[in-house]
């Protein structure tokens, strides 16, 4: 049982981390990524709502109609990111106003409802906390590494500390939409040459 709940866990730091593997939750990955405060802001406020739906989805499993099991995955969902919308109000106000539309449409990202219907629902609670859990801090780190490298090349800065000195150039397209695509799809393709060896 353990060697099991490690699997589920650590499948979602590489195997299947969820830009790069997966290749979903594409829409925040890009547009909030501009550093890695948001990017590691957003990647929590996901593993939260990802972590407490599929507990609460697996514990309901065997009560949920399936004729109606994908508006109670959302209804379920979207209980979670109205919890998350609220702590994120009250505690990271700044951090909430900067990722802005992107926290309330945690209840249509495709990894969060991936997830309650390919594992949660048929899964028992354990295995699904852990794969909630390990594909969400595997979004996290994603999204983080991402952020880092748009920020410090784009702003020349992480977490706001400037790195380079005051005769750096910024290179201003990586903070940008095209920057993103850009920086993801050189990521995408390290991370197929790092798992082909």
């Amino acid at each position: 049982m353990a060697k099991t709940l490690v699997q589920e866990f650590t499948k979602g730091l590489w195997e299947e981390i969820p830009p790069f593997r997966l290749v979903l939750g594409l829409c925040p990955t890009l547009a909030v990524t501009k550093s890695v405060e948001n990017g590691i802001g957003m990647g929590v406020a996901t593993t939260f709502v990802l972590v407490f739906s599929n507990i609460l989805i697996s514990a309901l499993r065997k009560l949920i109609p399936s004729k109606v099991r994908i508006a109670a995955y959302i209804v379920i969902i979207a209980a979670f990111v109205t919890v998350v919308e609220l702590l994120m109000q009250a505690f990271t106000y700044p951090l909430f106003l900067k990722l802005g539309i992107f926290i309330p449409l945690i209840v249509v990202n495709c990894i969060v409802l991936g997830r309650a219907e390919a594992f949660a629902s048929k899964n028992g609670i354990l295995p699904s906390t852990a794969d909630g859990l390990g594909i969400g801090i595997g979004f996290t780190l994603a999204l983080g590494a991402l952020g880092a490298v748009r920020e410090v090349l784009g702003a020349g800065t992480f977490l706001g500390h400037a790195v380079f000195g005051p005769s750096f150039e910024p290179f201003t397209f990586m903070v940008k939409a095209p920057g993103a695509f850009m920086c993801l799809g050189l990521m995408l393709c390290l991370m197929n040459l790092v798992g082909k060896k």
